[in-house]
């Protein structure tokens, strides 16, 4: 008797999404192309929103609490895209209610509460997916399948610069965690995603020079330009430059020099079209100004991902552990920029504190030490398996500190 299942004798997932905003409806029209999967409720604060995209979409069911899609007996997966500030209760909440998750990212700004719902997702045997688009571009794919083709040789160094059309506005970088948590994140993580190996220890600085106004908030919050330099085992060297700033449009490239050549990409525009004229040469147009433009792709690209891992019980391309690391990174990079010096990861590690695998809190916040508390050089028990992890019958993985070894 084979064990083969046909694509007609699958079942059609049905899920819910949380967010009608911007990149809710990016996700909600991506779901909508995906094969084997259905939606078949969504909410928004504001219900209007979240009725218009029913409308549009054609979707049976819509609400203004998050909670009604959670707790849908008919929704199989949710997708959390809704402030970062929500993100972790919400995935706690669909653990507790045997939903996979999809989130954007990031699952908290704060490590303790983002290892809980990591876990509350594995010791749940749910799936968690987070949203890191940049992996699922296809000219940062095109770099990493070079690397992993040995086209280039043994990586040495990788540069990667991300640059925005303007800077945010102040109450938005108010409380967002800083250039490192909020916006380096993303190209810490595909420095990780190149060097195909887990990072070391970080150099950052950062400075203020497009708007001042944000010079009165705290630590990584009052830069608007920051520069990284990660070590990777065997010398491998990551440059990382961010700005909140570009006068022409988004700017994010990568290079990566290998032992035997190097791959790079270009900036990207809307067209290839070029003008060449007396006084002229070059592209017909700017560069992309608006990030779900130039990601448009790569957004619904994920979103199908992790639409197949669904209906084909498959792994997560991008995993819990993908955005705890880059969390991790970032948070590196605000204490080093903080402190003026090299800061191991491990060091970020070993700040936290965990009394059960979802009770987590950071040393800083607690007035006593517990007596049982050992400091997380070696973090075996702060993750449980992942479902996808049992799944494959692998050993249990150790933790965090598989993830930033000592050197």
């Amino acid at each position: 008797m084979s064990d083969t299942v046909t694509s007609s004798e699958k079942k059609i997932v049905k899920v819910g999404v949380i967010g009608c905003g911007r990149i809710g409806l990016v996700h909600l029209g991506a779901i909508t192309k995906a094969p084997g999967v259905k939606v078949v409720n969504i909410s928004n604060p504001t219900v209007s929103k979240a009725e218009a995209a029913a409308l549009k979409y054609n979707v049976a069911r819509f609400t203004s609490e998050a909670m009604e899609v959670i707790t849908d007996p008919e929704v199989d997966a949710v997708w959390i895209c809704s402030p970062s500030s929500f993100h972790a209760e919400q995935i706690k909440a669909c653990a507790a209610n045997g939903k996979d998750v999809f989130c954007e990212k990031p699952i908290a700004t704060d490590l303790a509460e983002t290892i809980e719902a990591i876990n509350a997702c594995n010791d749940a045997k749910v799936k968690l997916m987070i949203g890191l688009q940049r992996r699922f571009d296809s000219n940062f794919q095109r770099v990493q399948e070079a690397l992993a083709s040995n086209e280039v040789g043994t990586p040495i160094m990788i540069k990667l610069c991300s640059r925005d059309p303007s800077p945010p506005p102040f109450e938005y970088v108010k409380g967002g965690g800083g250039i490192f948590v909020d916006m380096a994140v993303h190209d810490l993580d595909m420095s990780r995603f190149l060097a195909g190996a887990n990072p070391i220890e970080i150099l950052a600085i950062g400075s203020c020079h497009i708007d001042k106004s944000i010079e009165a908030l705290e630590g990584a919050e009052s830069y608007d330009t920051a520069s990284c330099l990660v070590r990777y085992p065997n010398g491998v060297q990551a440059h990382i430059d961010v700005c909140r700033q570009s006068s022409y449009g988004y700017d994010q490239r990568a290079e990566v020099l290998g032992t035997k050549g190097m791959i790079a990409t270009d900036n990207v525009y809307p067209n290839t079209a070029k003008i060449y004229r007396s006084d002229f040469t070059g592209n017909a147009d700017m560069p992309y100004d608006f990030f779900l433009a130039r990601y448009n792709e790569a957004y619904v690209t994920e979103t199908i991902s992790f639409c197949e891992a669904l209906v084909n019980d498959t792994p997560v391309p991008c995993t819990g552990v993908d955005g705890l690391v880059a969390l991790v990174m970032a948070l590196a990079a605000g204490k080093s920029a903080k402190e003026n010096r090299w800061v191991k990861f491990s060091e970020i590690t070993d700040e936290v504190y965990c009394a059960s695998p979802t009770t987590c809190s950071l040393l800083s916040e607690m007035e006593d030490l517990p007596n049982e508390f050992k400091p997380v050089t070696d973090p075996s028990d702060l993750l449980t398996p992942s479902v996808d992890d049992a799944k494959a019958n692998e050993p249990k993985k150790k933790g965090l500190s598989a993830l930033f070894r000592k050197y």
